[in-house]
């Protein structure tokens, strides 16, 4: 069973959404949550890779208040959104558009992106710029890794051996539960290993809503055959490649502090490669989840660059 409300806790600062419903993506449903007025803009967020919405309950509410109407979503196989027989990057790509279009009615929206989340969302402006028309990525630029050209034949021996690595770990975690936790302050203790610069008590705040009660203990709703990059070939840097194309008005924010779940992007990286007229802000003394340590910080550069297309 899920946690109830009962099992949840309260953090400072903390708005679960107003507005949740589901939404359909060619027969699976994801979970969509929204903060702000009905009719303001919208702006979609993009979690980052084995999170969930609710990691934007501080975040999301101060970029509501500037006057944006927020929709978010838990991405497939994470928190309350369905799980699915494969995935695949492409599948979250699709999943996002659909999302676009549901929230923007037909009109260019808003986008803001964490980590994979602004990875994925790279990867749409590219392919579908008519969808969106100011973009913010939080600490979602893959950096430090080497970008070669490689022969057709290196790129299809590549292909098939992701694919081969891939249907061998779906074998492995087909019928597999991650080891459960005896209580939620546990399971935030697992997490804080990953995440070293977030307080245990938001991380206590975070497991309430993205875990589950089993009958032997507190699980993450993540399905466990899920691995970074999904079913096929990816490569992070590949992102790289798309970010000089991006046409519309583009803000990157990066935490100066590496850590296990960040990219390890600097600054002296990421600027050959930003489109003409971006922004890019270093934030000193701040790791990879820049919107969670220093939420309003974040959402004060957010919303002053966001204001002049509102």
């Amino acid at each position: 069973m899920d946690a109830s409300p009962n099992h949840r806790v309260e953090y400072p600062g903390a708005v679960v959404a107003p507005r949740q419903y589901r939404l359909d993506v060619g027969g699976f449903e994801l979970a969509v949550y929204e903060w702000g007025e009905p009719d303001d803009p919208p702006i979609l967020f993009f979690h980052g890779g084995f999170d969930f919405a609710h990691t934007f309950d501080c975040f999301a509410p101060l970029i509501a208040a500037g006057g944006w109407r927020v929709v978010a979503w838990d991405q497939r196989g994470h928190g309350d959104s369905d799980h699915v027989p494969l995935y695949s990057w492409d599948a979250d790509l699709r999943d996002a558009a659909r999302v676009a279009s549901h929230a923007g009615g037909g009109q260019p929206v808003g986008v803001l992106g964490h980590s994979k989340g602004g990875s994925l969302m790279t990867h749409l402006l590219d392919g579908l710029p008519h969808l969106f028309r100011v973009a913010v990525n939080l600490d979602g630029l893959p950096g430090r890794r080497n970008m070669p050209d490689i022969s057709e034949h290196e790129r299809t021996r590549m292909a098939a051996a992701d694919v081969e690595d891939w249907l061998d770990h779906r074998r492995r975690t087909a019928t597999a539960e991650r080891k459960p936790a005896d209580s939620l302050d546990d399971l935030a203790k697992r997490r804080a290993k990953l995440n070293p610069r977030l307080s245990h008590e938001w991380l206590v705040y975070i497991a309430s809503h993205g875990a589950r009660l089993d009958a032997d203990g507190w699980r993450w709703k993540i399905d466990p055959t899920m691995r970074p990059g999904g079913f096929g070939p990816w490569r992070p840097e590949w992102t790289m490649f798309k970010l000089p194309g991006v046409g519309v008005p583009f803000l990157a924010i990066i935490g100066s502090e590496p850590e296990p779940m960040g990219w390890g992007m600097q600054a002296k990286d990421l600027t050959p490669y930003m489109p003409p007229g971006a922004r890019l802000e270093v934030l000193d003394g701040v790791g990879h989840f820049v919107h969670i340590e220093q939420p309003q910080r974040v959402a004060d550069l957010v919303v002053e660059f966001l204001e002049p297309v509102r």
